[in-house]
């Protein structure tokens, strides 16, 4: 059984959506490396729910994403594509994170499949 572990929230303005959920949430953020992209903590570990992340928006249609844990990529993007889905990003290494790839589900959401190394 896989977990959904991470959230992705497309903003063509980061640093005014990073207020909004701080004001609103108490969201804290950490930019992450030299991407537009803050990891997001939105409530302690012990708490029920997950992290995510801001990221800046790259194109109009940028959707919300979720990613789910799995513990084999390779086998999970098979399984996917035999039953009769999108790869839609190919596995990319992000070092000392794991290995990310991105599909659509049957209704065309797209959704990641996270792996770590």
């Amino acid at each position: 059984m896989a977990k959904v572990v991470h959230f992705e929230i497309p903003s063509d303005e980061p640093q005014k959506s990073m207020d909004f959920y701080a004001n609103v949430f108490g969201w804290k953020f950490s930019k992450w490396g030299d991407e537009a992209y803050w990891l997001v903590e939105a409530g302690p570990e012990d708490a029920p729910g997950i992290n995510g992340a801001i990221i800046k928006k790259r194109a109009p249609e940028h959707p919300l994403t979720n990613s789910i844990l799995v513990t084999d990529i390779d086998e999970t993007i098979e399984a996917i594509k035999k039953n009769g889905c999108e790869l839609v990003v190919p596995k990319t290494e992000f070092p000392q994170i794991g290995l990310l790839a991105y599909f659509k589900d049957p209704d065309g959401n797209l959704m990641g499949i996270w792996q770590k190394i």
